[in-house]
Order: structure tokens, then sequence, then C-alpha cells
């Protein structure tokens, strides 16, 4: 077999198809990301369990004898994935960043990872995320914070930020991240890659802790548009252990990447109604609308007034974890993030009315989106109001201001989180650079159920404006 340098650069879609050909080995792709990992992990952190370096290169010659002998091989052949470390791996450490869940090791595979190893991919271990996924940073006690591979003072968002680190890094070229509120989309953006969430239901989410039932979307983190729609073919459809898991439908979702856009309907808005932006993310995000007009797309700025998700999504997120862990909750306050030190008592001060009052929101919202996708296709945005801010391990979650005013600390997920209640699809996708040359983030969401135009629309982007060079230039 051939080798070539820097395979851990290769997207997954090549890395698979030469494996196949025969042109490179997956015991030599295993073997340069493993040194990749040793090269880079240690400072930005992304990686927090790591399977065996004899098991890999065992599971990667098995790999090579399957091709070398002729036999059948899956889409993703020998091409290795790291998993986020609060999905369901048999056999491999799932902490979900918690003291709690410190040594538990499940005995069966989350559905997603059945189906990714059916395909072929080799798991290499698992990716930092914040305490049970619940902040837009990725820090815990356990494992500390995941820097940002462009910047190390930074943060990689959360909660899938040692995913989109890794990822970003060349430390594997796939990446699996769950959004509850935009735990893809944010990491992806701060980072400069691609991350999916689909339709909500898409992925089976099974098994998992109890929580965000109504919220949570798996998805992929990836260098780019083809790899990210080739994990979501192997990943969707229905499965019966996940009662909200959607009907089977046509998945040739890889096949919509390579369709051109002339004719789409796109509506453009920079703050939703209630959104404080960073002037240069805003500039940038514009800019990138107008590439879709090139592209033969009608575009147009809309005004849009929704309700800010935010709080009720503070709310959910606080009571059900609370409970998922009630009986081991004395236990947790000794040692939780000491962030989270106030969200017992706060727990407890919602009552069965203000849960009411959120649900009534959440219609509100989705009759104002409602509207805007009866007419439009695809919304754009930015991912966040901001780049990637200055961050140290129990540092603040969020920037203090924007553009000269104070905000919360969970302003960075302003924009994502009202389409996790919706459930509909949405993409984050590198668009330029601000001053620092840091990575600007570009919002893609479809209509309920529509991951094919959202890919499809990412990938003629994509082709408009490549940004996989950027991230070889910034990490060789």
């Amino acid at each position: 077999m051939k080798r070539l340098k820097e395979l851990y650069w290769l997207d997954a879609v090549e890395m698979a198809r030469l494996i196949k050909d025969r042109q490179v080995s997956p015991v030599e792709i295993i073997s340069q990301c493993l040194d990749r990992v040793a090269s880079k992990n240690p400072a930005i952190n992304a990686i927090v369990t790591l399977k065996d370096d004899a098991a890999l290169k065992k599971e990667a010659a098995l790999a090579e004898e399957i091709i070398m002998k002729g036999a059948p091989a899956g889409p993703l052949h020998g091409v290795p994935l790291l998993v986020k470390d609060n999905v369901y791996t048999r056999g491999i450490r799932t902490t979900m960043g918690s003291k709690l869940y410190e040594q538990f090791v499940p005995e069966e595979d989350a559905v997603l990872v059945e189906r990714l190893k059916a395909a072929g991919a080799i798991i290499m271990g698992k990716t930092n995320l914040s305490e049970f996924g619940l902040l837009p940073v990725t820090d815990n006690i356990l494992f500390g914070s995941t820097q940002n591979p462009w910047d190390l003072k930074r943060t990689s968002g959360g909660s899938s930020g040692g995913s989109a680190a890794a990822v970003a890094a060349g430390m594997v070229p796939l990446s699996t991240g769950n959004d509850a509120g935009g735990s893809i989309r944010v990491p992806a953006s701060f980072c400069g890659v691609f991350g999916f969430k689909p339709s909500f239901g898409r992925v089976p989410c099974y098994p998992k802790m109890p929580g965000w039932e109504n919220l949570v979307h798996e998805g992929p983190i990836t260098r780019n548009v083809a790899d990210s729609a080739l994990m979501l073919e192997i990943m969707a459809g229905p499965d019966e252990r996940d009662r909200f898991s959607l009907p089977a439908s046509r998945t040739d979702y890889l096949n919509s990447t390579k369709k051109e856009l002339k004719g789409l309907k796109i509506a453009i808005c920079t703050d939703l109604g209630y959104i404080r932006v960073d002037p240069q993310v805003r500039e940038v995000v514009q800019g990138a609308a107008r590439v879709f007009e090139t592209m033969g797309c009608d575009v147009e700025e809309i005004v849009l007034s929704l309700p800010d998700m935010t709080d009720i999504l503070q709310a959910i997120t606080i009571v059900d974890a609370v409970t998922a862990n009630e009986n081991r909750l004395e236990e947790w306050k000794q040692q939780c993030y000491p962030r989270f030190k106030g969200i017992f008592e706060q727990a407890d001060g919602y009552s069965a009315r203000d849960m009411a009052r959120m649900d009534f929101q959440k219609e509100e919202l989705w009759t104002a989106l409602r509207g805007v996708f009866a007419t439009f296709d695809l919304l754009l945005t930015p991912t966040a109001p901001v780049t990637a801010f200055p961050f140290t391990s129990g540092g603040d979650i969020g920037p203090k201001q924007i553009d000269g005013q104070k905000v919360r600390s969970l302003s960075c997920l302003g924009f994502t989180d009202p389409f996790n209640f919706t459930g509909q699809p949405a993409a984050s996708m590198p668009c330029g650079f601000d001053k620092a040359g840091l990575p600007v983030g570009l919002q893609m969401v479809g209509r309920r159920f529509d991951e094919h135009t959202v890919l499809q629309a990412s990938a003629a982007f994509e082709q408009a404006s490549p940004w996989n060079e950027s991230l070889q230039k910034m990490l060789p």
C-alpha cells in the first residue's frame, strides 16, 4: 500500500476510498492519527480517554486484512472516529464530564455508535465536554478545559468542544456531538469546522442520561460537508429504543451535497430581534449571504422579533439535571463543577405553572418561525454573536460585553437555542474571520425534516468559499 504524508488531514470520504482502493493502509492512518494526538492533544485537551495504541493498531490491522481479502467493507471502513464523552460506548469509559460517572463503563453502545461501527469506523476514544453538557464552554473538574486550536488562550465552545477541537486540529476527520441548545454548532463556529444538528429524532438517542428529552439532537462534527452527510447517512433512521426517533425517509444525504442551488429563497437575519452582535461577526455573515446571490439564490434580509428562549433553556436544563441525579444529589453537591453550586436551590424555585408558561412560549416561537419558512427555504444567521472568547478553567462561560454593552453569560446560545425548541435542522460552517484571525460561523437553518437542502446549500457555499485549507495552514 502507498504511504502518503499527513493522512490525518484527509477527509473521511477520501480516506475511505483510498483504503478500499488499497492506496493507503488503515494501520498507517491510525499510527499517524495517534502521533498527531500525542503532538497536539496535551495543549488542547480535546481527548480525555484514548484507547490503547496496541488495541487500535490491531483493529486497523484487521480492517486492512478485510480489504486485502477483497471482503465487503462499509462506507467508513478503517476511518478513525472520536465520540463525545456523554455518548455510550461499550467497554470504553463514559464520564459525562462528571465525578459522579468518573469510572462508568457502559455495557452497550449508543445506537449511533452501533451504526458507525457497523460502517467500519474505528473508535479511537472519547472527547471532553462540560459537566453533563450544561455549559457553552468545555470545562469540568475531571479533565479541565479544552482550548481552542486557533488560540490556546480561548475557549473551544461547548459542550461538544472536545469534538470540534480534535477535528479542527487534525487528530481525526470525524467526531460525534450532541446539541440541546447549540452544543454542536457553537463549538463548530469557534473552532472553524462544520457542525450539523439534524432534525430532532433523525438520529436515535439511546441509551442516554435522563433529561432534555425534547431538545437533544445527535449529529456530526467534521472538517467538510460531505463527511457530515456521510455520517448522517449512517447514523440516521428509526430505532424502537428511542420513542422520539423519526420514521425512515430518503437518506441520500451525500448525493444532496452535489446539487446546484439556483432558485432557492434564502432569508438572513443578524439579530433575531434581541441579540447583541459583534459588528465584525455581522459584517462577515452579511458578506457570506452575498455569496449565495452569486449562485443564483434569492437572498433577502428580514426583520424578526423572536421570543428569547435562553432563560427557558436554562430552566429546563437545570431542573432536568438536578432531577436526573436526585438519588445522588448530596454526592453531586460535594463534587460538582463550581459554577453549578447555585443550581440546586434554583431548581426548586420553578413551579408547575412556570414550566407550563415555558411551553406556551415555545408555541409563540414556532408561530413566528412558521411564517418565515412558509416563504423561504433557508434562514441564515450568525452561529454565535462573537468569535471564541478568552477562557481558562473555571472562568467566565461567556463574554461580559458585546459591542460595548453588557450581556448575560449564556449570550452565545441566542442564535442556536431557538432551533432546538423547533427541532429544525441547522448547520454551522466557517464563513470568514475577524480581525484577530478567529473563525466566524454562519448558521443555516432549514425547514423541519429538510436536512437535504441544508446540506446542499452548505456544500455549495463550501465550494464557493473553501475553508479547509485554513486549518492546515493554522496547524501544520
